[in-house]
């Protein structure tokens, strides 16, 4: 055999193998992506929260509610002693359960929102078999969302979502047009450019490997979840689903986050660069993966509920009222 032939043939035998085990490593990234860790949501947990509501005033009730599929979905309801006639939705991080997001809960208890945590599926009490990143849990938000309009007279409903609870809720804006805004922090751009990150993590490199030699990984494992489980993951993709929506979105992306770098946050920008102020971006200089609260926490709060009041029509009647009085 000539020299170039062999060197050809060992180069489609190493490209096989690299195939080979690219596959293996696709279909075991997708079976952990959509069997993620199960935080149980513990006795101590409830009565935790328990304890919290009541410190604030507020009253903590379990309630359920059934997805489009059957699904039997949980969470908590919150509601203040005072309320403001305002309600909020708030979507916890991949394998974790709705008791991650009491420190948001305290935030809008505080000034009067109606606060509803609930568990995605998958996770904590929430039933599902599978994770879908959006897919099935942006119907799962809008289904939370028509609760809230037959149990609570709000004027407004607003949501905030951690990471892939932010994706999901973002994704949730093209089944339910009527939140008055919502704020995203840490979210992905599409599920194909967390599993660029994902999997190029995995060899301690950047998103730039999974897009090359570690691509075909993800495609495989995209056909996988799409002849296992019946899941387009290419379809869990928030930064088209915040084009095709009217909703003010607040974006929040740490520059120092690692997890899920904040070019996700950059490229839900880009394609919706019309958008106006519709769309806004903050980027704080010191925040790593959902952590903007931590590391400027008078700002966020500024930056959050600054956000929520200018979409609220009863608060923007209120500053309208005072700008008029003002000129006389």
């Amino acid at each position: 055999m000539k020299p170039i032939h062999r060197g050809l043939s060992i180069c489609s035998a190493l490209a096989l193998v690299w195939l080979v085990i690219c596959a293996g490593a696709g279909v075991v990234a997708t079976e952990w992506a959509l069997h993620p860790g199960r935080r149980v949501l513990t006795p101590d947990m409830q009565a935790q929260a328990v304890a919290f509501a009541e410190q604030e005033g507020a009253t903590l009730a379990p309630v359920s509610i059934s997805a489009d599929d059957g699904v039997q979905l949980s969470g908590w309801a919150i509601r203040p002693d005072h309320p403001n006639g305002n309600a909020v939705i708030l979507m916890h991080g991949v394998s974790d359960n709705r008791a991650g997001m009491l420190g948001s809960a305290d935030l809008f208890l505080r000034r009067g929102y109606f606060v509803l945590l609930p568990d995605a599926r998958a996770h904590g009490l929430s039933g599902g078999a599978i994770a879908t990143y959006g897919i099935k849990e942006s119907d799962d938000i809008r289904s939370w969302f028509e609760w809230i309009e037959r149990t609570q007279a709000s004027r407004c409903i607003d949501g905030l979502g951690d990471s892939m609870g932010a994706a999901q809720l973002l994704q949730s804006l093209n089944k339910e047009p009527g939140f008055c805004a919502v704020v995203a922090e840490s979210s992905f751009a599409n599920f194909r450019e967390a599993s660029f990150v994902r999997l190029g993590q995995q060899i301690n490199a950047g998103a730039g490997a999974g897009r090359t030699v570690l691509r075909p990984a993800v495609e495989f494992g995209f056909l996988y979840a799409r002849f296992r489980y019946g899941i387009d993951l290419s379809s869990a993709s928030p930064d088209e689903a915040v084009a095709n929506s009217k909703v003010p979105v607040l974006l929040i992306h740490g520059r120092k986050d690692t997890n899920l770098p904040p070019l996700n946050s950059e490229m839900i920008v880009a394609r919706n660069h019309e958008q106006g102020g519709r769309l806004v971006l903050w980027e704080p200089q010191e925040a790593g993966h959902c952590g903007a609260a931590g590391a400027e926490p008078r700002e966020y709060e500024r930056r959050v509920f600054g956000w929520f009041d200018g979409h609220d029509p009863a608060f923007a009647s209120r500053a309208g009222n005072r700008e008029r009085q003002n000129r006389f």
